[in-house]
């Protein structure tokens, strides 16, 4: 098992046992792992304690977060600024596919496809000439290609890394300058392609809820269809739509896993709060 195999499983289970708000050694035996390793580990992975880790994810953080929408990043963007540590501040632009591309399955399109590894886990990003078209996280690779087969009927396909692939591998490394850029190829229809472009103003470190993407989206009324763009988002991460959750507060499902959208929102949550968060962890 990876790493992040392991600590996935602790965080399941702390997410069935929530209530009880398991302690070190419970959370360490799910990942196999001693108490004082497990603690390493973690510290290692998401930068702050299990325990710390555990109050990002709660109902309160959540709803604090809400509270905090509009937040000094979000001003920033408006205003035009740079330098807030958000993915669509940093290098992701958004390009649909014509309408006879998403028409006819892709037909005369040439698709690349790659494995890479990232701190959630293994996944595979695939592109055309213009740019990232799929990023998915995996349990199975020969599953995930024939996935993505079926989203392109008509495309040619190689199993081939590109700039681009190698461009997301630097990003889950952090390993990138703010005057990259990753472009990314979608098909979807009008109102899927506003979503998308609302989740990208999302700051990294802050949630959102399935009205406020509606709204922001120029649809208030239609939440539900604002939902099936969300969970029909076909690049993960990249297009952060892990960081929706439901009104109350609660985290919902994910497409990817709801223990990995756990992962993923406490990830950020402890590296938005930086130095505050390790000095309240010390």
């Amino acid at each position: 098992m990876t790493d992040y195999q392991r600590i996935e499983a602790a965080l399941r289970y702390a997410q069935a046992h929530y209530q009880t708000q398991p302690d070190l050694e419970e959370m360490a035996a799910q990942a196999h792992w001693s108490p004082f390793h497990f603690q390493r580990k973690f510290q290692e992975w998401a930068g702050v304690s299990p325990k710390k880790f555990l109050q990002y994810l709660s109902l309160d953080h959540a709803k604090q977060l809400l509270r905090q929408q509009a937040s000094v990043a979000e001003a920033a963007y408006e205003a035009g600024l740079s330098g807030t540590s958000r993915l669509h501040d940093l290098f992701v632009t958004l390009e649909a596919m014509t309408p006879g591309e998403y028409r006819h399955g892709g037909a005369a399109l040439a698709i690349r496809y790659s494995f890479g590894e990232s701190p959630f886990g293994r996944y595979l990003v695939a592109s055309t000439d213009k740019g990232i078209c799929k990023l998915a996280f995996l349990e199975d690779e020969e599953t995930a290609v024939q996935e993505l087969r079926q989203e392109w009927p008509n495309a040619t396909f190689a199993a081939e890394e590109t700039a681009g692939h190698a461009q997301v591998a630097r990003f889950f490394a952090r390993d990138f300058s703010p005057t990259d850029r990753l472009h990314l190829h979608l098909k979807g229809t009008a109102f899927q392609l506003k979503v998308w472009e609302s989740l990208l103003r999302v700051p990294e470190g802050q949630l959102r809820t399935y009205s406020q993407l509606a709204k922001a989206a120029e649809n208030g009324a239609a939440v539900r269809a604002a939902g099936t763009a969300i969970g029909a988002n076909p690049v993960a991460y990249l297009i952060p739509c892990h960081r929706v959750i439901r009104g109350t507060g609660a985290l919902g499902q994910y497409r990817w896993g709801a223990p990995r959208k756990a992962a993923l929102l406490g990830w950020e949550s402890a590296r938005a709060a930086g130095p505050i968060a390790e000095a309240l962890d010390a």
